[in-house]
């Protein structure tokens, strides 16, 4: 595991590498590089099509350290310690496979560099940035003192950022708070290709995704098995991957 400007990351070679850019894979939230696409088998896939994989662990996450304010840890800042990272391991062009919170950072990606990112896989995108709908205040107090918030949502929320332990909880609380202040609000896709948008059949988080495609010429739209978490570890999801940004 490499620290590199101040993210975690992971480059996986092929043994038999193809005329392709590498490949970027971005994580959702309060989870890690490992967990949604290496265990999976998504890298291994990669790397038998012939793709070098890099893996890269989101602020407060895996083995990157937290950010120091909200601030660092919104959207933009995120995509910043994301190009660092690709700029440190020598990579210009590349393909961007993201999830969840991982596909909302992969658009900042592309806003931050469209000329960039040739191809866009991005599962389990929510519409909306629900984060906006947190008490952020609230959520704080949950993760200091253990106060559950009186607010359902936000309390959903506290539960996940303090499954990590309470290490990691407060630089996760700061992730909400960050992404909160920039919340996701697309006006069209930047990237060089239309992305390719892939949902789970019964994932709730996903609902109303097709004014998002809506707004991009020629972007598809695919449905695989599974709610939010299962559709990510799926052979359909994973074939998917491997295939449209094998174009």
């Amino acid at each position: 595991m490499q620290d590199r400007q101040g993210l975690a990351s992971r480059v996986f070679p092929s043994d038999h590498p193809v005329d392709l850019p590498p490949v970027l894979l971005l994580h959702g939230i309060a989870s890690d590089g490992e967990t949604d696409w290496v265990t999976p088998g998504t890298v291994a896939a990669l790397n038998d099509a012939g793709r070098t994989a890099v893996v890269v662990d989101l602020r407060a996450h895996g083995a990157s350290p937290a950010s120091d304010s909200a601030e660092e840890a919104g959207a933009p800042a995120q995509a910043r310690d994301i190009l660092a990272v690709l700029d440190e391991a020598g990579v210009e062009t590349f393909d961007i496979a993201g999830y969840s919170l991982g596909a909302r950072l992969s658009w900042a990606v592309a806003e931050a560099a469209p000329e960039r990112v040739r191809r866009a896989v991005l599962g389990g995108l929510s519409p909306v940035e629900p984060f906006t709908m947190v008490d952020i205040a609230a959520l704080h107090k949950a993760v200091a003192e253990g106060v559950q918030p009186e607010d359902p949502f936000t309390g959903m929320i506290a539960g996940m950022v303090g499954s990590r332990g309470p290490e990691r909880a407060p630089g996760l609380a700061l992730v909400v708070e960050g992404l909160a202040g920039s919340p996701f609000d697309p006006k069209g896709w930047p990237g060089q290709t239309p992305p390719v948008f892939v949902v789970g059949q019964d994932d709730m988080m996903t609902n109303g995704i097709e004014r998002i495609v809506g707004l991009v010429d020629g972007a598809e739209l695919l449905t695989v098995p599974g709610d939010h978490f299962g559709a990510l570890t799926g052979a359909e999801f994973r074939g998917i991957v491997v295939r449209a940004l094998s174009r």
